[in-house]
């Protein structure tokens, strides 16, 4: 198990994705310290601390989304496992896509986990559940970069 608090990157642009799990972070005795990135771009600059993020810190891991304005999670995916710095950071592709080209992208640019957002709202609650305590339990994560 990591020091907790465990500081995960969420990079989600769907308001109503970001608050559920919101939710279910807050129903678990697991200490996440949540941010969020709204899109891509907006997630590279936080991982490289570009302004306005010159204060982050870097995550634990990420949990992504593939569709998304901007930059797709498969291209940031992309540029993180190609910058020496951020490669290790484990990545999980959190989406409603089901299409195998992008599960197979996602694992050959070293994805952790590709999770198909299930639907309706104790599904996808138990999904992040599941989530949290494999990731808050069992994982123990690289040192901070």
């Amino acid at each position: 198990m990591t020091t907790l608090p465990i500081q995960l990157l969420l990079v989600e642009d769907s308001e109503p994705d970001i608050l559920l799990i919101q939710e279910a972070l807050q129903t678990t005795a697991i200490q996440f310290q949540l941010q969020v990135a709204r899109d891509g771009i907006e997630a590279l600059a936080f991982l490289r601390q570009q302004p306005p993020f010159h204060m982050s810190v870097t995550p634990d891991m990420i949990l992504m989304d593939i569709n998304m304005p901007r930059k797709n999670g498969l291209d940031v995916l992309q540029e993180i496992k190609s910058d020496p710095l951020l490669r290790v950071i484990p990545v999980v592709m959190l989406t409603t896509s089901q299409a195998q080209e992008d599960v197979v992208r996602a694992y050959e640019w070293q994805a952790s986990s590709y999770i198909v957002k299930p639907v309706g709202f104790d599904p996808f609650m138990q999904a992040i559940q599941a989530l949290e305590q494999y990731w808050g339990d069992t994982v123990r994560f690289p040192p901070r970069v």
